[in-house]
């Protein structure tokens, strides 16, 4: 131990927690992935003294002999742990993450509105078109598998800010764009920057807020994707359709609206990381700076494997998860399927709208209001399943979570009907609008749903969870947009959404199986009896510390 006296840094520093959270939700190792790296089992196993400096409040762990590593951690109460940051401070910290996660939807609806404009341009076909669209959300589903080991290095806020500078910078190729080429690629490159609002988000606010604190942070995060996705074709209908604007200009303020917002985000998240492993590694590096002991460390730098490992693994678990886990396999797959419709439903408006009731393109950006609509719809009603689920968790567990998603995938099937039934040249265009309003709203409780659920089934590997549903709902997201305008051809305004009413009927069984037998299956996953002896190992280890 150093006979310095201990330093700014080191005040308010304990041992709370070991943080293998990454590491072992990313461990080195092939299916079923769940061994820990040898060097990590042995520095468990090594016996370990608790060590508490006078008049610092400092807790450390160091090796019996002196001669091991020192780990610092938080201590209780210590305002550098993102859990005790403070109420005003959490919500800033969520509403600007959330704004992220609108942005970033905002890609895809604000180039759909004008993309006719580009097929005129450029002489492309229709499916063409439907694939510039696309780019964005497949981009959405590959980034991830490869940069969520990043914020491990980075943390939360230099991923922030790092990804959305390059989607802006990704804004002026396509504005300027000689070639079709130009457009699907940037397209490609801007939906995998942006990525990070909508898949990180979720992880900053488990940072910050506890299981029973999250209904509201992921309901306005949930809120900001679906906003996002309606409020930009309101405006930027009338900016495609002006000839001195058009659609190079859509871009133009979609850079200078993202770059405002890219400052202050910038500036507020700087001083404001999440990542409690990112943070206690920064002050071991301080501490070792200022006292001249190299033995003070956070775990994670003993028991991180390299950024190598970590993207291999990153990219390999969800696919496995989805491959091996029957409830993430199932609900990856519902939750795609309304992803996809959402994002069909989304391409379908113009077609629909211009053809039935000659809407011009301003006019067609007023039809996005409706996804507005169903996104303040969707947030309010949350209300009931976040009452539900604080009155029955301790009864059903993670299927409390599941109340508004049997609900949904009913809603989801009624507003396709709706949609369908009311699409023809003598109903007056407010059915459709109805018909797609509810059908959002049912998408919306779907994934907040999908999201909490899986959150609470797999705690230690949600992350992993999350990504293969996320891999699966973008990449279909992507998909069946390029199929839409087709089926609307073979099978006409009114049965092709009634088709989707029905395969959505099919599927709304899904949360009511697993609401009465999720349970039972996944008390047959490897990776539930994992997480069970996990839980019992920790108990036992409370218990000891108790006693």
């Amino acid at each position: 131990m150093a006979n310095t006296a201990p330093t700014d840094v080191e005040r308010g520093l304990r041992t709370q927690e070991d943080d293998l959270s990454l590491q072992r939700e990313m461990s080195p190792h092939a299916p079923p992935h769940d061994v820990p790296d040898p060097r990590m089992t042995e520095l468990e196993l090594t016996p370990q003294t608790s060590v508490t400096l006078a008049n610092s409040g400092i807790t450390l762990d160091e090796k019996k002999g002196g001669n091991g590593p020192i780990y610092v951690d938080f201590a209780p109460g210590d305002s550098r742990n993102p859990y005790n940051y403070s109420y005003r401070r959490k919500w800033l910290i969520t509403v600007m993450g959330s704004l992220y996660t609108l942005w970033a939807s905002a890609g895809l609806t604000a180039f759909a509105i004008g993309v006719s404009y580009v097929q005129e341009e450029f002489d492309t076909s229709t499916v063409l078109g439907k694939l510039m669209l696309g780019m964005w959300p497949l981009g959405f589903a590959l980034a991830p598998l490869v940069l969520a080991p990043f914020s491990e290095e980075l943390g939360r806020t230099g991923m922030y800010v790092s990804t959305i500078w390059i989607m802006i910078i990704f804004f002026i190729p396509v504005a300027v764009a000689k070639n079709i080429g130009t457009v699907l690629v940037c397209r490609f490159l801007g939906g995998a920057a942006a990525s990070t609002g909508s898949t990180m988000v979720g992880g900053t606010i488990a940072d910050i807020w506890k299981n029973d604190e999250r209904g509201l942070p992921m309901s306005l995060f949930t809120f900001m994707a679906f906003f996002g996705s309606g409020i930009p074709a309101v405006v930027f209908g009338f900016v495609a359709e002006r000839p001195d604007l058009g659609w190079r200009w859509i871009q133009w303020i979609q850079l200078i609206i993202d770059g405002t917002y890219a400052i202050f985000l910038t500036v507020i998240l700087a001083r404001n990381e999440t990542r409690g492993p990112v943070i206690l590694t920064r002050v071991a590096k301080k501490m070792r700076k200022e006292t001249g002991n190299s033995r003070y460390r956070a775990r994670v730098e003993d028991e991180r494997a390299s950024i190598w490992t970590l993207i291999r693994i990153s990219a390999t678990r969800p696919i496995w998860l989805l491959a091996t886990e029957p409830v993430v396999t199932v609900f990856s797959l519902w939750v795609g399927f309304a992803w996809g419709m959402f994002y069909a439903i989304i391409a379908s408006i113009p077609y629909v709208f211009s053809s039935l009731y000659n809407f011009g393109t301003g006019s067609l950006g007023l039809v996005y209001l409706t996804i507005c609509i169903a996104s303040i719809f969707g947030f309010a009603l949350n209300g009931f399943q976040e009452r539900l689920y604080a009155k029955y968790v301790d009864t059903r567990g993670p299927e409390a979570r599941l109340f508004g998603a049997m609900a949904a995938g009913l809603l989801f099937a009624i507003g396709a009907f709706i949609y369908g039934a009311t699409s023809w040249y003598n109903h007056h265009w407010m059915g459709p609008c109805i018909g797609i309003t509810i059908a959002v709203i049912g998408v919306y409780t779907i994934y907040l749903s999908v999201f909490n659920y899986l959150s609470d089934a797999y705690t230690l590997y949600a992350s992993s969870a999350l990504a293969g549903q996320s891999l699966c709902r973008n990449l279909l997201g992507a998909i069946f947009p390029l199929f839409i305008q087709p089926m609307y051809q073979r099978l006409g305004f009114r049965w092709a959404p009634v088709l989707v009413g029905f395969i959505a009927l099919v599927m709304a069984v899904i949360p009511f199986v697993l609401f009465f037998y999720g349970p039972k299956i996944r008390a047959k996953s490897h990776f539930a009896k994992q997480l069970r002896a996990m839980e019992i190992e920790a108990e036992r280890k409370e218990k000891e510390g108790k006693t």
